[in-house]
C-alpha cells in the first residue's frame, strides 16, 4: 500500500471500540507484535483515521455511541477507502447480523467475548506475520 506512514513494513491496524480498556488493551498487544495501531472510540473518529491513511484490518465493534459500526463502512465505501481487511467484534449472534456485516463488507465475525490472542492470530494470519 502507498501512504503508508510510521513503522514502514508494519501493518496499520485499526481498533474501533467505545471501551476504552478494550481499546488500550488490545492497543498494547498488537504494537506488542509490531503492527502500526491507531485506534477510534466513535464511527466519526473511525471515519476520519481511515481517510487518513490506508488501513490493512479494521477490528469494528458494532455498537458505538454516535451510531452503528457497519455505519463506518458504509460512509467508507463512498470514498473508495476501505480497509484491507475488517473483522467484526460483536456480542450479537443472530444470523441477520452476520448477514449485515458480509453485505458491508467484513470478511469476518468474531462474537465477544474473544481471547486477545486468537484476535492478534487472526490479524497477523490476514497481514501475513507469522
Amino acid at each position: 500500500m502507498t501512504d503508508r506512514a510510521p513503522g514502514a513494513g508494519a501493518a496499520h491496524v485499526l481498533i474501533v471500540d467505545d471501551n476504552e480498556d478494550v481499546v488500550e488493551g488490545m492497543k498494547i498487544v498488537m504494537e506488542s507484535a509490531g503492527h502500526d495501531v491507531s485506534v477510534a472510540l466513535t464511527v466519526s473518529e473511525a471515519v476520519s483515521v481511515a481517510l487518513s491513511r490506508p488501513v490493512d484490518v479494521m477490528l469494528l465493534d458494532l455498537t458505538l455511541p454516535d451510531g452503528d459500526g457497519l455505519d463506518v463502512l458504509r460512509r467508507l465505501e463512498l470514498t473508495d477507502r476501505l480497509p484491507t481487511h475488517v473483522i467484526a467484534l460483536t456480542g450479537r449472534e443472530a444470523a441477520e447480523v452476520r448477514e449485515q456485516c458480509v453485505a458491508v463488507g467484513c470478511g469476518e465475525i468474531m462474537v465477544k467475548p474473544v481471547p486477545i490472542r486468537e484476535i492478534l492470530q487472526r490479524v497477523s494470519e490476514l497481514v501475513g506475520v507469522r
